[in-house]
């Protein structure tokens, strides 16, 4: 199976959370006591079900084929005023960067971010009162209890967005994934023909002093990806967790490399004018055919105001330079 089949970044799935138990309507009898008052104890909880964060998952993949996910109901009371046991909770491992979202509404309901983070995603019904919380002056003997409440079905949709420290943005075959290949050990198909990439890969880079950071080879964009052209919002989405953007453009572009700036930018600011707020750092891929006169003109009309730098992935050009400016922008941000 191929990574591109693993990686799973969106599943529906039906929860269905356990009922409450039923309250005890029991009156206190013993050896001594034939008339005693009443001693039925509360209804147990009905199941939760749970999402809970784990860094060793990168994939909604383990939840793909669970399209239903149900809790147990709790048990009633009984007496002596004992409570019954509530139905054990339905825990759901996720990996950090998931959004839960009510599928009928669409309304977000929460995102999970940290390792060992947990967020009730469908609360089980409360357990029913026992009699004996209706005892009253006027009303020494109540023979009745609470039912349990109903537990709740619902279609849940549960995404992902990839946590990363840097994305790589670019037009297909700019060189994303053999730039990851490069600089981490991460292993992306690679070809050279656009489209390559249609999920997002990562790969963890080394730094200087046995320092690391995370990098997301995100799916090529094209013009029109905001409006869900293409691939289209699928991979847009992903963009907006990573805290540094790498634009890379190639250095045999057909447009100039501003030209083909100001439209990957155009994508990202329509789809999300926030990403605009993020640090943006340029790379000029596939450099090593140009000579240094070349790269002198190149630079003259490179986009003002954001740091660039001419690399080759294959020739290992520049590369030692593009990981200082990225861990400098990683932490500046941080």
């Amino acid at each position: 199976m191929s990574q591109g089949s693993n990686f799973v970044d969106y599943v529906k799935i039906c929860c269905r959370s356990g009922k409450g138990g039923a309250g005890s309507a029991h009156l206190h009898r013993d050896i001594r006591t034939s008339t005693g008052g009443p001693d039925g104890g509360d209804g147990g909880r009905g199941g939760h079900i749970i999402l809970r964060g784990n860094t060793q998952f990168w994939t909604l993949l383990h939840l793909k084929y669970r399209k239903h996910i149900i809790a147990p109901d709790g048990l009633p009371g009984s007496s002596g005023t004992s409570t019954g046991k509530s139905g054990k909770d339905e825990i759901l491992d996720v990996p950090l960067g998931t959004i839960a979202r009510d599928a009928e509404t669409g309304k977000v309901l929460f995102e999970i971010t940290q390792d060992g983070e947990t967020k009730i995603l469908t609360a089980g019904g409360r357990g029913g009162l026992g009699n004996w919380h209706f005892k009253t002056p006027t009303l020494q003997t109540p023979r009745f209890a609470q039912p349990g409440e109903a537990g709740k079905e619902e279609w849940m949709v549960l995404e992902l967005k990839v946590l990363a420290d840097v994305g790589l943005v670019g037009f297909p075959n700019a060189g994303k994934s053999t730039l990851l290949s490069v600089l981490s050990a991460a292993k992306p198909e690679i070809a050279d023909y656009p489209f390559t990439t249609i999920v997002p890969n990562l790969g963890i880079v080394s730094y200087r002093d046995s320092k690391s950071f995370v990098m997301a080879d995100i799916p090529g964009i094209i013009e029109g990806a905001s409006k869900g052209k293409g691939l289209g919002f699928r991979f847009l989405r992903h963009i907006e967790r990573n805290s540094v953007l790498l634009f890379m453009i190639p250095a045999d572009t057909q447009r100039t490399i501003k030209e083909e700036y100001d439209i990957l930018k155009a994508e990202l600011k329509d789809y999300n004018e926030e990403l605009m707020q993020k640090p943006h750092l340029l790379a000029i891929t596939k450099s090593d055919m140009l000579d240094e006169e070349l790269v002198a003109e190149m630079k003259k009309e490179l986009p003002a105001n954001i740091p660039s730098i001419f690399i080759s992935s294959v020739a290992q050009k520049g590369m030692v330079e593009l990981k200082d400016m990225l861990w400098s922008a990683i932490n500046a941000e941080a």
